[in-house]
């Protein structure tokens, strides 16, 4: 043919939506329309538009009660529909096949398929289909008298078509819906569906449609007894189904004339229809038409007075109806997991849209995460890496300073300590906020943690002119296993807002042994001072993060706004609970109770220059070059011997060459990060394949990498805690003797 493939498609696209626009007017020429796009899409061997074209003709000639060949095209629609895996295409050739066994003789199979259609469509949020099924399904509800589920399963069509923007669909439903409502009496709701179906109808233009709205509005007028203006729309309906090739609707239009027929006394006129009506219901399979005209004919020859034939036919009426519904009923029963799913469904795609969203904000918190995780790793790597030299410095200088310069180093080391301090609030809140902080204790000597506490804060104290001072309890043990830097990070966040936020008076440091068990000791803490005081409206926020009274946020007493938050999940990580009492003007106490081990501190003196380390060497893996000379300072004092490699090859190279006692491994290399370098030493044939390996960094989420655990004897911080450096050193080193 001349036309390209593209432009055949496009033509048969067009073709099909003409054809389905003109299904309310026109239903041969839509069948027509069809059927030459069929013949287009085989000419050019698209089997997806083969199966559309199939699919709107099954519709069609279901429409028509052709319901044989609907069957035929509607299977092998949905043969093409299956091979493509068309989830949407397979929903409305079940729709249609559902159809034809609804209005002839299976309304099981018409359930079974609905229901199939029902959860395609709301899982694509199809709602023009989801209101056709619904619909379709009360229609089966209320053949079976389930009235209760009809007008649910109507109200959700309505409720579909509404979102699908669709009037026709939503006045189709409005139809059925006040067919149930006269049904139940309520003659007013069902005439006032009725009317907006016919206004609507009357709107779009849908002829087959204002069909079944002049029917629904006949049998209002019928019930009212108002039998002049049944007759109208009985007729109307007759003719325009007639003109349309609609088959259900017209049997169900007969039957309603021929029943007006018998209420008027025309009893011949009733006959003659009821004859043309049961052929026709006959010759269509329309069951359910078919047995109101059986009930028809035995109330007519009743009045009649005809015995005999009012008999046959009530028997006729049993017999079929009986025989079709009890098949039917029974196979509903033995689905009936089929009936009881439609409330099920609703609950079941609130509950994938709401597991959707979820699982939208899951990964987008995820995504968040590793944002965050990623800003962490660089900011505490940046930050902290040359604060490790400062803070190592001052420490070495301090050493060998006189006392005129001793003044210049301690305040060095306060500012530095300061500003890691500031870090450490914003990098230990998030471990804190993700679950991720573990308690590192230690014996540790208690009044001399809490002496240096208290002085590090004394000069803050002192330059506002309070009196800070620390009361603890004779029953206080000397040592107990302590996080020394979490322990200092709690009351050096209490002390620190209680100076800010106190301008005269008195803050103290009050601990107290309430309670003592075979190795423990229940301990309360509490830091008071003289401040401004909490507002009661505000203490139930004080401990959020970024929170901070509106009345207080001047720069003179500013901060992160973190303080207190990460005050509140370091107790918590202690197993205890912090609380506040505060009056507006006489000023706070915060306290908390946690239990603390008892321990016996070694000498740290004799520790501390030992010459356990003298001789032992170290690889030391480090890109900063200020941090290798400060650490290599360091290392010195202890009389070891250090080699320095600058990034990831360079130590896996020395690793290579000799064996040293100890690696000290940067994990933040350019080139080979500490991580992988690691896993090359241990990995392969050299020297050093068993040799301790400690990681050292200034990232703090490094040490959270749970994968990486394996490789090293440990994780050790920048900057640098001296003590812990040399004591897990010299720990290993005994573990191997």
């Amino acid at each position: 043919m001349n036309q390209s493939t593209p432009e055949v498609k496009s033509q048969i696209n067009t073709l099909l939506d003409k054809a389905y626009a003109s299904r309310m007017s026109d239903l041969k020429q839509s069948t027509a329309l069809a059927k030459q796009a069929l013949g287009l899409s085989q000419s050019i061997n698209d089997i997806s538009l083969q199966a559309k074209s199939l699919s709107h003709l099954s519709l069609f000639y279901m429409i028509c009660g052709e319901y044989e060949q609907s069957l035929q095209m509607g299977a092998q629609a949905l043969e093409y529909f299956e091979g493509l895996n068309d989830e949407q295409g397979i929903a409305n050739a079940k729709y249609n096949i559902a159809g034809v066994h609804y209005k002839t003789d299976n309304y099981h199979l018409g359930m079974v398929n609905l229901l199939d259609c029902i959860t395609t469509f709301k899982k694509y949020n199809d709602y023009y289909n989801l209101s056709r099924a619904h619909k379709s399904l009360g229609t089966i509800y209320e053949y079976f008298g389930d009235e209760k589920n009809a007008i649910k399963t109507y109200e959700d069509s309505i409720a579909a078509a509404k979102k699908a923007g669709d009037l026709n669909l939503k006045s189709n439903a409005y139809n059925t819906l006040s067919g149930i409502y006269l049904k139940q009496k309520n003659i007013a709701k069902a005439f006032q569906l009725i009317s907006e179906s016919i206004i609507i109808k009357k709107k779009t233009g849908d002829t087959r449609g204002l069909a079944f709205g002049y029917y629904g509005r006949g049998k209002v007028y019928l019930v009212q007894k108002r039998y002049e203006e049944a007759a109208v729309d009985l007729k109307k309906a007759v003719e325009m189904h007639l003109k349309m090739g609609e088959t259900l609707g017209l049997g169900m239009a007969y039957h309603k004339l021929a029943v007006l027929y018998v209420e008027t006394g025309q009893l011949d006129e009733a006959k003659a229809l009821l004859k043309r009506c049961l052929n026709f219901s006959t010759d269509y399979n329309l069951i359910m038409v078919k047995f109101k005209c059986y009930y028809l004919y035995y109330q007519l020859y009743k009045l009649e007075n005809d015995p005999e034939n009012s008999l046959k036919y009530l028997e006729l009426y049993l017999k079929e109806k009986e025989s079709v519904i009890n098949t039917q009923t029974l196979m509903v029963i033995e689905n009936y997991a089929f009936l009881t799913k439609m409330e099920s469904l609703k609950k079941e795609a609130q509950l994938k849209v709401e597991k959707a969203e979820i699982i939208k904000k899951k990964n987008h918190a995820e995504q968040v995460a590793v944002v965050k995780q990623e800003f962490l790793s660089t900011m505490s790597h940046e930050i902290r890496t040359p604060l490790n030299a400062v803070i190592t410095i001052a420490g070495l200088l301090g050493d060998r300073t006189d006392k005129a310069e001793q003044e210049l180093v301690n305040a060095l080391r306060f500012a530095s300590n300061n500003l890691l301090l500031i870090i450490n609030d914003i990098l230990d809140f998030t471990k804190l906020d993700a679950d991720k902080a573990r308690l590192d204790l230690w014996p540790v000597d208690f009044k001399l943690l809490l002496d240096n506490i208290k002085n590090t804060y004394h000069s803050l104290a002192n330059e506002k002119g309070l009196r800070l001072t620390l009361q603890i309890d004779e029953g206080v043990a000397d040592c107990y296993e302590i996080d020394e830097t979490k322990m200092s990070q709690i009351l050096g966040n209490l002390l620190t807002n209680a100076i800010k936020f106190t301008q005269s008076g008195h803050i103290d440091i009050v601990i107290k042994k309430t309670a003592s068990h075979d190795q423990d000791d229940e301990l309360l803490f509490t830091v008071k001072d003289t401040g401004m005081g909490i507002a009661d409206d505000y203490k139930e926020h004080i401990f959020d993060s970024f929170s901070q009274p509106k009345s207080i946020t001047t720069k003179k007493q500013g901060g992160s706004g973190l303080g207190l938050a990460i005050v509140k999940k370091l107790v918590a990580l202690h197993g205890g609970s912090i609380q506040v009492d505060s009056v507006i003007g006489s000023g706070s106490s915060f306290y908390f109770t946690i239990k603390l081990k008892r321990a016996t501190i070694a000498n740290k003196q004799a520790q501390s220059y030992n010459n356990s380390l003298e001789g032992k060497t170290v690889l030391l893996a480090e890109d900063n070059m200020i941090n290798a000379m400060v650490l290599g300072k360091l290392l010195a004092n202890w009389k070891m011997t250090t080699h320095h490699a600058k990034n990831g090859f360079e130590v896996v190279e020395a690793a290579k060459q000799k064996r040293f006692d100890f690696i000290l491994m940067d994990i933040h290399m350019p080139d080979m990060d500490g991580f992988e370098a690691t896993k090359l030493i241990i990995a392969s044939e050299n020297p050093n394949s068993k040799t301790p390996i400690f990681a050292l960094t200034a990232d703090v989420t490094a040490e959270y990498q749970k994968e990486h655990h394996i490789y090293f004897k440990g994780f050790l911080r920048k900057p640098i805690e001296v003590d812990k450096l040399y004591n897990s050193m010299n720990n290993s080193l005994q573990e191997s003797i």
